[in-house]
């Protein structure tokens, strides 16, 4: 197999990644799913009773969300909370997606028989948007992808000799299933035990008696090992109807009701269909979306000619598939473990692959990054470094090399996808430093004091309590953020935002204890017009002060309701 792409572009990639997924990965404005504050919640609760088991939380229903594991990384990452930081929590992520980076690289030497074409599968896996996304943040896919994919990679790695192991590998998959189902959720098992099934029929020439007879009861003693790990949560937790009624019931079986008319219209049509799964499976792809539709076609078109570890590749991402449209409530974020078979394939397809999808790819990031551009140049609340300018700029004529330089293309596609994100946490990483944190003065001041912050997310609180260590935290529906009548008649110390450009004048009485920039998360379709316009700073931003009413004192004993909960 010759090189699908040059060296001096795979080592300017694997740069690239290295710099994107390390820069900002303690930004609270990193991009990441919404569970990663509720995690970090159970996360310091559970700490604060200094036991592993039973998980703690205040949210209601929301306790035994996920399997043990991810908590106790959690745990032990920040030195039970000594060491409470969004950096301490994320650094375990980066490495599992490491991990899977590595393993991807050596299933695809050993499949492709060439180190360059390995590479590119490990740099398309990491330029996939969604593994930018999950891979970095506090959340279970980075060890759930690893540990279910990593026997997966040792067949693929090893080879078919490895299928007559009767003892060792069936101990190794084991264990890495139950680790899998320990972070995530036991229905895992059903399509990682079908896809083994299907690889061991497959190697042996779909001869299914000889399967049934010789690895029949590996799969199944495989299956029991795994179960038998995730069962232990049930031994060792002193609450066990608990975990069968919140996560079996309520976050599991709860999956197949219908979610809005019918479980088989929902099935055919809307925003849970089998379709709209498939679209935002190949979503995970990010601006490589139309390249994996265009995979797809020459699977089809090639079937029957296609090698037996691309088969095992294909029977990989179809039982993914099919088994996860099954639930009434079907989500992109559920295939997320068979973006690494993807990859792999894509890099092995690299040189048959239509420019064209690679130029609409690039058509999409062009359009970000001067979306981005714009912004940057219309903020006036700050300076970007110069590096921020020289970034965009390369970026752009990058993208512009790749529209209209037909052998740069592809190679341009895939380094603009890093450059793209890499640009965006640029645009708004002065928002993670003096602009967006109180000052040293006003976390003194409010130490061990009850602060009332707009909420619009469960556990939002805990994104603050970074920002202000060691104060209490508490929250207040986001709608009412600007009202500062009603906030200064309810709360003795809390937080108000207000336009940046418009002087703030408090209530009667009342006093500031600090300041800072806030990034709005919703806007109206005017505040957008005027976004494209040029007042940026107006609408995308808001001031946030910290105040103090001296009439309330006392009514932070109070029971209120916390929005955060």
């Amino acid at each position: 197999m010759q090189a699908p792409i040059s060296i001096p572009s795979i080592l300017f990639g694997l740069l690239l990644a290295c710099v994107t997924y390390f820069y900002g990965v303690d930004s609270r404005f990193a991009p990441k799913n919404g569970d990663e504050y509720p995690y970090t919640h159970i996360v310091r609760m559970t700490n604060a009773v200094d036991a592993w088991l039973p998980l703690q939380s205040e949210m209601v229903g929301i306790k035994n969300t996920k399997p043990p594991l991810l908590f106790w990384q959690g745990m032990l990452s920040t030195n039970h909370g000594a060491g409470w930081s969004l950096f301490n929590l994320r650094w375990p992520s980066l490495v599992y997606t490491a991990l899977t980076t590595l393993l991807i690289v050596l299933s695809a030497v050993a499949i492709s028989k060439n180190l360059s074409a390995g590479v590119l599968a490990g740099i398309v896996w990491l330029a996939f948007f969604n593994t930018y996304r999950y891979g970095r943040p506090y959340l279970a896919e980075p060890p759930e992808i690893f540990w279910l994919s990593l026997p997966f990679f040792l067949l693929l790695i090893v080879g078919k000799r490895l299928i007559e192991s009767k003892l060792i590998f069936p101990l190794i998959t084991g264990s890495a299933f139950g680790f899998a189902l320990l972070y995530k959720s036991v229905a895992y098992i059903v399509p990682a035990c079908l896809v083994l099934t299907l690889w061991y029929w497959q190697w042996r020439d779909c001869r299914v008696m000889e399967c049934i007879k010789r690895d029949f009861l590996k799969v199944i003693s495989i299956g029991l090992i795994a179960l038998g790990l995730f069962a232990l949560w049930f031994v060792f937790d002193p609450d066990p109807m608990a975990i069968w009624n919140e996560f079996v019931i309520g976050e599991n079986a709860g999956k197949f009701a219908a979610r809005n008319t019918s479980y088989l219209k929902d099935f055919v049509w809307g925003g849970d269909s089998v379709g709209m799964l498939l679209v935002t499976g190949v979503a995970n792809a990010g601006f490589l979306a139309f390249v994996v539709f265009n995979l797809f076609y020459l699977a089809i078109r090639d079937r029957k000619s296609i090698s037996t570890e691309e088969k095992l590749l294909w029977i990989w991402i179809a039982v993914f598939f099919i088994i996860f449209s099954l639930p009434s409530q079907r989500s992109g974020r559920y295939l997320l473990p068979i973006m690494p078979a993807i990859a792999i394939l894509l890099a092995m397809h690299w040189q048959q692959l239509s420019r064209w999808t690679f130029w609409l790819g690039l058509v999409l990031q062009g359009i970000v990054l001067i979306a981005l551009a714009w912004l940057s140049w219309n903020i006036n609340l700050w300076s970007y470094p110069i590096w921020h300018w020289f970034l965009l700029i390369g970026a752009i004529a990058i993208v512009l090399i790749g529209l209209f330089q037909a052998r740069f293309t592809k190679t341009a596609t895939l380094l603009a996808c890093f450059l793209t994100v890499l640009s965006l946490s640029s645009s708004i990483m002065p928002l993670d430093g003096a602009a967006g944190r109180f000052d040293a003065k006003t976390i003194a001041a409010l130490q061990g004091k009850t602060v009332w912050f707009p909420c619009d997310f469960r556990a939002k609180d805990e994104e603050y309590r970074f920002l202000i260590p060691g104060a209490n935290i508490k929250g207040y529906p986001a709608s009412e953020a600007k009202n500062l009548t009603q906030l200064a008649n309810q709360y003795s110390l809390f937080a108000v935002q207000a336009p940046v450009n418009t002087k703030f004048t408090p209530c009667p009485d009342c006093e500031v204890i600090g300041e800072r920039l806030e990034m709005r998360a919703r806007h109206s379709s005017d505040e957008i017009k005027a976004m494209l316009l040029g007042q940026v700073s107006d609408n995308l931003f808001v001031k946030e002060y910290i105040v103090f009413s001296p009439f309330n004192i006392g009514k932070d004993a109070t029971p209120e309701k916390d929005a955060c909960r």
